[in-house]
């Protein structure tokens, strides 16, 4: 059973023989030398492990486990040189699913990791969060927009402007209602940078950016987002 681990691992030696040993069964690994940019990789690969080391610089393993753990329900194998009851009992609490105590031999690691991957076979695969209008497709967790199956690349400002719209298909946007929503109480910022996104991401979904489907102007009142057949 072949999967994405990601290993926070802050002692550079015993994270290569992490790797190795994960690798030498298959297992795509990624290593993250702290806590912060454990959080930043788990939130942008969604990995299936996590093998994390509760003893990191910049944010510790406890934290991470529970920031993660309001967030996915990625399978945690915790690592900690602490081997007291109470330790293990807040690791656990805090959404770890197994816990090892340094230290540990590979052999010993390996087989936590196997039985973690089969106990939680069930809910490696993510929930869709994909939003669709038509042959529109935009996933706000991994911040990717298609249409008809084509990847689009959008900027940081048209994404949100594209995920406002999509959340409520058919909904007439204001111009103000879409630049309040997307830049918030930004009053040194014009309204017409909203005219520019939309002209962008015609050109960029539209078959047909002179004759939108997708992204259609409400003459006197503002921007709204329909299905790929106009409804």
């Amino acid at each position: 059973m072949c999967a994405r681990v990601l290993v926070a691992e802050d002692d550079e030696k015993q994270a290569e023989v992490l790797r190795l040993y994960l690798e030498s069964e298959g297992h795509t690994v990624v290593l993250a030398p702290d806590g912060r940019a454990a959080l930043d990789e788990a939130r942008r690969d969604r990995p299936d492990l996590l093998v994390l080391d509760v003893m990191m610089p910049n944010v510790d393993g406890l934290d991470v486990c529970r920031i993660l753990r309001r967030e996915s329900d990625v399978a945690v194998l915790m690592l900690t040189a602490r081997a007291t009851e109470d330790d293990l009992l807040l690791g656990l609490d805090l959404g770890a699913d197994d816990y090892l105590t340094k230290p540990y031999s590979p052999r010993e690691l390996m087989a936590r990791v196997r039985t973690l991957l089969r106990r939680t076979a069930g809910r490696r695969e993510p929930a869709d969060t994909a939003l669709r209008a038509g042959g529109l497709r935009l996933d706000p967790v991994r911040h990717e927009v298609s249409v008809g199956g084509r990847p689009v690349e959008t900027t940081p400002g048209e994404f949100q402007l594209l995920e406002t719209l999509i959340r409520q298909p058919g909904r007439v946007f204001t111009r103000r209602q879409l630049l309040e929503l997307t830049r918030g109480d930004d009053r040194f910022v014009s309204t017409r940078i909203i005219d520019v996104h939309v002209l962008n991401l015609r050109k960029k979904l539209e078959p047909d950016p002179q004759k939108p489907v997708y992204l259609r102007t409400v003459f006197g009142v503002g921007y709204k987002l329909t299905a790929e057949d106009g409804a």
